[in-house]
């Protein structure tokens, strides 16, 4: 029986890719699918207005973090 062996683009170990088999699972998506939604929250997280480059979508709403403490 031959023995395939695995191909990755990225760089992940065994465990990581597990971790990313089983989120895709729970959630119905692809892995790819998976960690598009995951790059997806983590840059509206991280940039709620968005940056020069990419903008909101027309009519999302947009919280400024300074307004809840004050600034």
């Amino acid at each position: 029986m031959p023995v395939y062996k695995k191909i990755r683009t990225f760089t992940a170990t065994d465990q990581e890719l597990d971790m990313l088999e089983t989120v895709a699972r729970y959630h119905g998506f692809s892995k790819s699918a998976t960690i598009t939604s995951l790059i997806k929250k983590e840059f509206w997280r991280v940039f709620p207005a968005g940056t020069r480059a990419i903008r909101p979508d027309r009519g999302a709403r947009v919280f400024d973090r300074g307004a809840d403490r004050g600034e």
